[in-house]
């Protein structure tokens, strides 16, 4: 670029841009460059209307005040001239706050507590339960019927339901109550696991929870993940073909959750599940169904082997183990992978 600038005094910027092959527009920023280098900083000087170094202090020392700390300078400002003062404007509060660091949400707000993801692990039937409430339309509009179901997470198996006119404590208990001692829950062996509705941190489910022996868990706010199997019925249950828009009656609900849950437990041939039945894996027939699957696959592979490529079918197995937010894998080292 230097020789670019000597050339220039004699030829001109255009002939000497040409002959060096350099572009016009970076002979120009580069001068540029040189111009600003060459001018000296000027000293910071404050504005004739700034606030002086001590006013300045005056009103930090007042929007750090106890009775103005959490408010904010518009508040500030209008509290002051409402006893007769004027500091400076809204504005320059603004300015002297971001000038300290200190321009943030000044009020004081409410902390919540940092809620612990669940992690919950089944390895049998009846070990954890997770349960939830969902709205069924009613016969007219902001009419609802409401559907309580209680699911082994390991089986898929629906242990209890109801339907009901409303979302209730009492009727939640009475569910929960019922269906432990149809499963014959011991003290100690069961999980249950819900959302943060009212009616699951209610304080009636609390105690009977307590009383029966019984763990109670809750998802985080506004995580519908840490619910997964709870959701994933729900949905099964309005993708329904049979699903109706709209409920005539409290008893057309139940009769729909007569009919569909004794299809759901016993005829739906779960995808999570090896293609086995909820009810199959909850009462232990598995091994039964599986050791039945092999043998009809076997004879079908004696029959046509050359229809089976790379081996002897066999079939799946459901899995061993259920999660609910299953621990990130650690490596070596101890570290989250």
């Amino acid at each position: 670029m230097q020789a670019a600038e000597e050339l220039c005094g004699t030829s001109g910027t255009l002939a000497a841009c040409r002959a060096l092959g350099v572009v016009r527009s970076t002979l120009y920023r580069h001068r540029r460059r040189l111009r600003h280098a060459a001018i000296q900083p000027r000293a910071a000087r404050s504005h004739p209307r700034a606030l002086a170094i001590p006013e300045q202090q005056a009103v930090l020392a007042e929007l750090r005040s106890a009775r103005f700390v959490d408010q904010a300078p518009a508040a500030v400002y209008a509290g002051l001239l409402d006893e007769g003062r004027y500091l400076c404007s809204e504005r320059t509060m603004y300015r002297l706050l971001s000038g300290a660091g200190e321009l943030r949400e000044r009020r004081d707000q409410l902390r919540h507590p940092a809620y612990a993801k669940p992690e919950l692990l089944a390895t049998r039937p009846n070990e954890v339960w997770s349960w939830d409430i969902t709205k069924l339309l009613g016969p007219a509009k902001w009419t609802y019927f409401y559907l309580y179901v209680l699911l082994d997470i390991f089986s898929r198996y629906v242990v209890g339901w109801m339907v009901a006119h409303r979302e209730s404590a009492t009727l939640a208990k009475k569910l929960i109550e019922e269906s432990s001692k149809k499963q014959s829950i011991q003290p100690g062996q069961l999980t249950v696991h819900a959302d943060r509705g009212s009616s699951m941190t209610s304080k009636p489910v609390a105690l009977l929870l307590a009383d029966l022996g019984i763990t109670k868990t809750h998802s985080r706010p506004h995580v519908s993940n840490d619910n997964p199997y709870s959701e994933a019925q729900f949905k099964t249950l309005k993708y329904r073909p049979e699903f109706p828009d709209r409920f005539g009656c409290i008893e057309d609900a139940r009769a729909f959750g007569v009919g569909f849950f004794d299809w759901h437990n016993n005829e739906h041939y779960h995808s999570g599940l090896a293609l086995l039945t909820p009810a199959t894996v909850h009462y232990g027939k598995t091994a039964a169904v599986l050791a039945q699957r092999r043998e009809i696959l076997a004879a079908a592979y004696a029959q046509h082997p050359e229809r089976f490529v790379r081996r002897a079918p066999q079939p799946a197995e459901p899995p061993k183990a259920v999660w609910i937010n299953p621990p990130k894998p650690v490596d070596r080292n101890g570290d989250l992978q």
